[in-house]
């Protein structure tokens, strides 16, 4: 059973050495040949100091040196940092500085956009270069390497480290409500759990050859590569262009599964599929937000044969909850139960647990609730609170995720999302979820995608806002979806305005940014 990030590829390698580990583009590596690459690589690192615990940042596109970089920091003792590789200059100096990052990795193009904010990296003592085979860039106070002559420093031997499951293993970054994204600290443990409770649910083998589309600073994309790798399955690494990119990729590997968020489903949903897809997709998985139904619907007949799994998650505690594919029909408003080795509680604010169908918070226990935010104990405070329900006569108190989101759950414990705290609209004395408003628009077949935000109003205390887009040469005619939502919703719920814009703006993994959505369209209803 493996007990730290590393051990994923060590235990893979005992049963699927000349497996298929890693494919990108044309190139393939077995799990030994990325066993190996990754012992070397971890060596180099030792050459170059990195200390137990230290932090190195890797700040690439997918690719097998992104790969080798995660594990060799942990074979080697460290904490890898995973940077978005869509972030401008000043989010990466962010992230260097905020938890203190010693090592850089990233490419020689990369480095030239970064040369200003590497300047006030006091802890950086080193960059790496992955395309640059001999270093010509110069920097005071920095050693920049090009990747030959750091791997030309790896010795011979790795020198034995220290490490437990409770170790911290990586720092994700996911945005926060200043607008600094804030650090949150996982453990060994944590992302062990997670490949392993997916893995369990979604019957991954090692059969199975998983596209990573998702970006790995992500939780939910790092999960495609772990999972593959604890269960000697192929990981192939994928950044698109085009939606149309990912179609055809699912068919030249022969995909077995895809994992997307929702504004990248709909624009897969919008594609023609050929039908050999369903020889060999074999599961679809969402999270990241909810998925319309409309868009669901078409997924579903694309791939008939193709289970699709609905699932919940933060950042902070991975994953929480996963609708079994049989149910979906059954219950398709549910976001399912809890994923095996986690328990979901729904609470009153003062802690007490709701009953059936009662509105409350989710909160998250067990091993995948992460060690905190980097650096900030006034958010994790906020975050990371007591479990509920905890024995008295325990002494060492329990900290579970609070999640800041409202559910309901019912009698045979199935969830359903009611909405975020700081997305829930309040217009007229009501709080509104904006799934709803957005499921109706959804489904009138007219849109791309949709957001619905709540905007100050002077006599409504908020407003209900519709943001759209749509296909490039599409004229939406406002008016018949507007009249749409007057058909289907109660009076409260119906959009004040309905604002069309070419591209919905994203936060780094892909998600609409409803809060630049909010600030954009601010000044709306002001006199």
């Amino acid at each position: 059973m493996p007990i730290c990030l590393h051990h994923l590829l060590s235990e893979s390698l005992k049963n699927s050495a000349e497996a298929v580990a890693i494919r990108h583009k044309e190139a393939i590596f077995s799990y030994t040949q990325l066993a190996e690459l990754v012992s070397e690589q971890a060596r180099a690192l030792q050459a170059l100091h990195l200390q137990r615990q230290q932090r190195v940042a890797i700040f690439l596109p997918k690719q097998i040196e992104t790969v080798t970089s995660f594990f060799a920091v942990s074979l080697a003792g460290g904490v890898f940092v995973p940077v978005n590789p869509v972030l401008k200059a000043q989010q990466v100096g962010h992230i260097l500085n905020d938890c203190n990052v010693q090592i850089l990795i990233t490419s020689k193009s990369r480095l030239q956009g970064l040369v200003d904010v590497l300047l006030d990296c006091p802890d950086l003592h080193s960059v790496i270069l992955v395309d640059s085979a001999q270093a010509d860039e110069k920097q005071e106070s920095l050693r920049i390497l090009g990747w030959r002559e750091y791997m030309d420093l790896a010795g011979q031997t790795l020198l034995p480290t220290i490490a437990i499951d409770t170790d911290m293993a990586a720092i994700l970054y996911t945005s926060g409500s200043t607008g600094k994204p804030k650090g949150v600290v996982l453990s060994h443990r944590n992302i062990i759990s997670g490949a392993l409770s997916v893995a369990e649910y979604l019957h991954i083998s090692c059969q199975d050859r998983i596209l990573a589309v998702l970006p790995f600073s992500f939780d939910y994309g790092l999960n495609q590569l772990t999972t593959a790798l604890l269960t000697g399955a192929t990981c192939v690494l994928m950044d698109y262009l085009l939606p149309r990119d990912v179609v055809n990729a699912v068919v030249k590997y022969l995909i077995t599964g895809l994992a997307a968020v929702p504004p990248l489903w709909a624009q897969l949903a919008d594609l023609p599929w050929p039908e050999s897809i369903d020889d060999h997709l074999r599961y679809m998985t969402n999270s990241g937000g909810k998925m319309p139904k409309a868009v669901l619907q078409k997924l579903r007949a694309k791939a008939p044969d193709s289970r699709f799994f609905l699932m919940y998650g933060l950042t902070e505690a991975f994953r929480s909850s996963y609708l079994p594919p049989e149910q979906i029909d059954i219950r398709p408003d549910s976001m399912g139960k809890a994923i095996p080795n986690a328990e979901i509680l729904v609470v009153r604010e003062d802690g007490s647990a709701c009953v059936p169908h009662e509105p409350g918070e989710l909160v998250h226990r067990g091993s995948l609730v992460s060690l905190g935010y980097w650096n900030d104990p006034v958010k994790t405070a906020e975050r990371f609170k007591p479990a509920p329900g905890q024995l008295a006569g325990l002494p060492l108190t329990e900290i579970a995720v609070w999640s800041g989101d409202t559910v309901t759950m019912d009698e045979e414990g199935y969830l359903y999302f009611v909405g975020r705290r700081d997305d829930m609209i309040k217009t007229s004395g009501y709080r509104v979820s904006p799934s709803e408003i957005e499921e109706v628009v959804y489904a009138s077949g007219l849109i791309n995608e949709a957001a619905a935000i709540g905007i100050e109003h002077a006599v409504l205390g908020q407003a209900v806002v519709v943001v759209v887009s749509v296909n490039q040469n599409v004229e939406l005619n406002t008016q018949q979806l507007l009249d749409l939502c007057k058909a289907q919703l109660p009076n409260f719920m119906v959009p004040a305005k309905i604002e069309v814009l070419s591209e919905m703006p994203r936060n780094p993994n892909g998600k609409i940014d409803r809060k630049l959505l909010s600030h954009q369209f601010a000044d709306l209803f002001q006199s």
